[in-house]
């Protein structure tokens, strides 16, 4: 297989053939100059052709579209594993904004090379830390669909997905080690209505994490491992932070993972927010450290202080029919706030059993009174 290199800061890419029937779009090809320019300002459905074989791409912004457009890839694209080489050193490696009715398909390939930039990242140690690009960033994309491709590799989250509505993620692949570095699988904010279904998502931090402002989230049959599971948050490090609702997990699976589903906010801050309307069902858990986890302390490597509570507000979970094992002793650990506790807080039909070296289970809880119902082991709790 040849290989084919693609080096300036835009995609090459031209028309080299159009299918002009009525009921076909047009359809470019990678292979000559400036498709993304000619495709994006067409009135009629276009397709854009990253044909099999390994691409070597800058970095590249592709923005605006007037009519439906797909970009679908089959090759490998690669890039360049010095983060130092890229022409905008602040910028993510492909970035798709301001798009509606977009598809990206193909089943090729995402590689971002970012073995070497692992070694420059301590984002997940401190917040003033290296900038460094994310595979795939999507910014106000409206009614569009994301399927059959792999991230690989990223240098730091493999997707983000921000200021969007009506977006889905389907049989989308993250593939990085378990001890790569702030590798979030998929980072969603400020959207309304994601959808990430049918997916396999391998990786160093939060498979799927779900940031401020988020509403009307579903995510299901999704296999998590390795990785830092499925995490709401972290909330309430920054201001003017917007509410989170409706976030729906369910038939998931995660294999090794450091948590399973989490909820985290930061003590200590002065901002304020609620979360509401969980909904975590028919999840396994299979040799998981915390299964199921609301840390309403969460100051990672000492950033912050346990001196005030959260003012966050947790209102409405529901954990529904949660089996397997957990590693952790702590199965259930439910740490609300001391000044804004957790309400409306229902376990049912949950069955975990020790998978760890202290042989048993328990669940802790803080600032809350969960109702139980249905089977539910472990099923007392600890208070405080």
């Amino acid at each position: 297989m040849g290989l084919h290199k693609v080096a300036t800061v835009m995609i090459l890419i031209i028309a080299l053939t159009h299918y002009v029937e009525a009921t076909e779009p047009l359809v470019y090809d990678i292979r000559d100059y400036a498709a993304w320019k000619d495709a994006s300002n067409s009135t009629k459905p276009t397709k854009i052709v990253v044909s099999k074989g390994t691409w070597y791409l800058s970095q590249v912004r592709l923005e605006y579209n007037k009519a439906p457009l797909e970009l679908e890839v089959q090759g490998i694209i690669k890039a360049n594993p010095d983060v130092n080489q890229l022409p905008k050193r602040n910028e993510e490696w492909i970035m798709i904004n301001y798009v509606n009715h977009f598809t990206l398909s193909g089943g090729g390939v995402f590689d971002g090379q970012g073995q070497s930039a692992w070694k420059m990242n301590d984002c997940h140690k401190r917040f003033e830390c290296t900038k460094l690009p994310i595979n795939l960033s999507f910014n106000f994309i409206n009614n569009s669909y994301i399927h059959d491709v792999t991230t690989k590799d990223s240098k730091n989250f493999h997707v983000n997905c921000i200021s969007s509505q009506n977006v889905t993620f389907q049989r989308f692949t993250v593939s990085a080690p378990g001890d790569s570095p702030n590798t979030d699988g998929l980072h969603i904010a400020r959207v309304k209505g994601v959808y990430i279904l049918d997916s396999l998502i391998e990786t160093g931090d939060d498979c799927v994490s779900i940031g401020d402002e988020s509403a009307e989230i579903y995510v299901h049959n999704v296999k998590c491992g390795p990785g830092h599971g499925i995490s709401i948050g972290s909330l309430g490090w920054y201001p003017n932070e917007k509410d989170v609702k409706g976030i729906h997990v369910e038939n998931c699976t995660f294999t090794g993972t450091q948590n399973g589903v989490r909820v985290k906010t930061w003590p200590s801050t002065p901002w304020t927010l609620q979360i509401s309307d969980l909904y975590f069902e028919n999840l396994q858990m299979n040799n998981v450290s915390n299964p199921i986890i609301i840390d309403q302390e969460y100051c990672p490597h000492y950033q912050c202080s346990l001196e005030k509570p959260s003012l966050i507000k947790i209102n409405g979970v529901r954990v529904h029919n949660v089996r397997g094992t957990s590693f952790a002793k702590e199965a259930i650990t439910l740490k609300c706030s001391g000044s804004r506790p957790c309400e409306n807080v229902t376990l049912q039909d949950v069955d975990l059993a020790s998978s760890g070296p202290d042989g048993n289970v328990t669940t802790v809880c803080k600032n809350v009174r969960p109702a139980f119902s249905g089977y539910v082991k472990p099923g007392v709790c600890s208070f405080s």
